[in-house]
C-alpha cells in the first residue's frame, strides 16, 4: 500500500473502515473520520504485523483484505474502550 500515496491511504482506508463496520454489526460511536482512521490504523497494524511474521518485505504494504481485518481489529478495540467511557 506504501504506493498509492496519502490520497490513496485516505480512499483505502476509508474503503477499509467502511466495510469492517458492515461486517460489524451495532452502533458506533465514531462517524466518518473514525471510519477513515480506523481503516487507516487497521492498514498500519496489518503491515506492522506482517513484517513481524515475515508475510511482507520490507518495503511492502498490507494488502486490502489485511488492511479490513486490521481495521475491523482496531473498531473492536474502539467500541470497548467508547462503551466502558459510558
Amino acid at each position: 500500500m506504501e504506493h498509492y500515496g496519502i490520497i490513496g491511504w485516505i480512499i483505502i482506508g476509508g474503503i477499509a473502515g467502511a466495510i469492517a463496520k458492515l461486517l460489524m454489526p451495532g452502533k458506533d460511536p465514531g462517524g466518518c473520520i473514525i471510519t477513515v482512521l480506523l481503516g487507516i490504523a487497521g492498514a498500519l497494524l496489518a503491515g506492522w504485523i506482517g513484517h513481524q511474521v515475515g508475510w511482507y518485505s520490507e518495503n511492502e504494504g498490507a494488502g486490502f483484505i489485511a488492511a479490513v481485518v486490521g481495521a475491523f481489529i482496531l473498531l473492536g478495540v474502539y467500541r470497548l474502550i467508547s462503551s466502558r467511557r459510558t
